[in-house]
């Protein structure tokens, strides 16, 4: 299965707050992302149906392996891209919002040009 970007975003959200607190809540999530108790609930069922969270018995979300890859991934384009913006001269929310785009987008190939490129010039 393909994951989309909702579910890369979901991923990325867990790992942001995986960081800060041991045990992940649906309701964090909820919080975090402004979205529905409902939607949260369905896009955690897809995610553990898929094999990328799991949930405790406490209720609690912890990423896979399958899931840690993912999350990882899109945190490391996210935070990338949107530092490269900033130092392109792009507003931090500017920034900030089209690196959360461009992340889901780009090509394996094309964000490695862009770190190559960055650390000769930037």
């Amino acid at each position: 299965m393909q994951l989309q970007e909702s579910g890369e975003m979901y991923l990325e959200t867990i790992y942001i707050l995986s960081k800060k607190s041991k045990c992940v809540r649906s309701i964090d999530v909820v919080e975090y992302m402004g979205y529905s108790k409902p939607s949260v609930s369905r896009a955690v069922s897809i995610l553990r149906e898929n094999g990328y969270i799991d949930v405790g018995g406490d209720g609690g979300l912890c990423l896979t392996q399958k899931g840690y890859d993912v999350a990882v991934k899109m945190y490391e384009r996210h935070t990338f891209l949107a530092d490269f913006l900033i130092r392109l001269g792009v507003s931090e929310e500017t920034a900030t919002a089209d690196a959360c785009k461009m992340e889901h987008y780009i090509s394996e190939e094309t964000f490695e040009a862009i770190k190559k490129l960055a650390q000769k010039n930037l």
